[in-house]
């Protein structure tokens, strides 16, 4: 339900996409990462999209990876406007609003 613009493939700030959420009051831009991982994402993948939501001015930013998250991660979001998602999250979405359905091989 986002406007969505993907960012170039280098030189990007850091943002993969960004996105505006146009309801009003909570809405605003919103930046989104990606990780390709094997290996549990780690806290500093999340502090660093923290700091790129400053930089860039965003309301809320996405982190989203094809393994899982660590617990420090999951503890550096609480207060923030920060939402993981998971490989199983990402499965799920593509399954359930693209109608694709996937496997995550790396």
């Amino acid at each position: 339900g986002f406007d969505t613009k993907l960012t170039r493939a280098s030189r990007d700030g850091g943002v993969d996409a960004s996105a505006f959420d146009t309801r009003p009051v909570v809405g605003g831009k919103v930046v989104i990462k990606a990780k390709r991982y094997r290996d549990t994402v780690g806290v500093s993948a999340v502090r660093d999209l923290y700091g790129t939501m400053i930089n860039e001015g965003a309301n809320k930013g996405i982190l989203v990876s094809t393994s899982g998250y660590g617990a420090d991660a999951y503890n550096f979001t609480k207060d923030k406007p920060i939402e993981l998602i998971d490989g199983g999250g990402l499965l799920y979405l593509l399954r359930e609003h693209a109608d694709v359905h996937a496997r995550i091989a790396l």
